[in-house]
């Protein structure tokens, strides 16, 4: 039987989780307090009150010790408490403070990568890694099966998903009703002829940011493989 074995949210993207004992979703709405902010780089192309891809910001996939933090919510006061291995604890109002929060975290990223600048935040939704409101799945047996094959342990938190799921076979989530295709922090988008893109790059602050964009396709093994893009 398929069962919730734990819940998860992430008050800043990228900068902390935060464990759940309950959480009450709405039809179409992501998670409450769920990447209610997000933390814009030097680079960031971005539209006040427009959703934005997450090359746009800070995130663990480019600053490793970010993935060491942990959050936890004041819904009342509206504050965020942040904690990590290597910075004393910081408790700030991310619409009030965020200078506050730009010192506490520049340690932690690489002085290679772009920097952040600033908190920026939606009206009424939280900046999810796609272009509409949405919750993450992690089919746990699917963790587990990947970290086997890698013969390496892999933290389901690395994925930050809001939900985990216990009891579902090995990959059985590409299966449910519903799903989104892939999430474009592993950069993966899907063609509009069926084929998936997967982009990837870097950004820093004297060269800007560079990348390519190749033709992949799923595979059973390997997850994803990349074709030749003319067939």
């Amino acid at each position: 039987m398929t069962q919730v074995s734990a819940l998860w949210r992430h008050p800043i993207k990228g900068h902390g989780r935060e464990a759940l004992t309950g959480v009450t979703l709405a039809e179409g709405q992501a998670m409450p307090w769920d990447r209610l902010w997000a933390v814009a780089h030097e680079l960031a192309r971005l539209t006040e009150g427009e959703w934005a891809p997450c090359t746009n910001f800070s995130i663990g996939a480019k600053a490793p010790a970010l993935m060491a933090i942990n959050a936890r919510v004041d819904e009342t006061a509206g504050l965020v408490t942040l904690s990590h291995p290597d910075r004393p604890d910081l408790t700030f109002d991310p619409d009030r403070d965020a200078q506050a929060f730009l010192d506490w975290v520049r340690p932690l990223m690489p002085v290679n990568r772009a920097q952040s600048v600033r908190l920026f935040r939606l009206d009424g939704r939280g900046v999810t890694d796609t272009d509409y409101p949405s919750v993450s799945l992690l089919n746990l047996a699917s963790n587990a099966d990947l970290a086997a094959r890698m013969e390496a342990e892999v933290s389901p938190l690395r994925w930050r998903c809001n939900i985990h799921l216990d009891g579902l076979a090995p990959w059985a989530e590409f299966d449910l009703v519903g799903r989104y295709e892939f999430d474009c922090s592993l950069g993966i988008e899907e063609a509009s002829d069926g084929r998936l893109l997967s982009a990837s790059g870097s950004c820093s602050r004297d060269a800007g940011c560079s990348g390519s964009i190749r033709a992949a396709a799923p595979d059973s093994q390997r997850g994803l493989v990349y074709v030749d893009a003319s067939k």
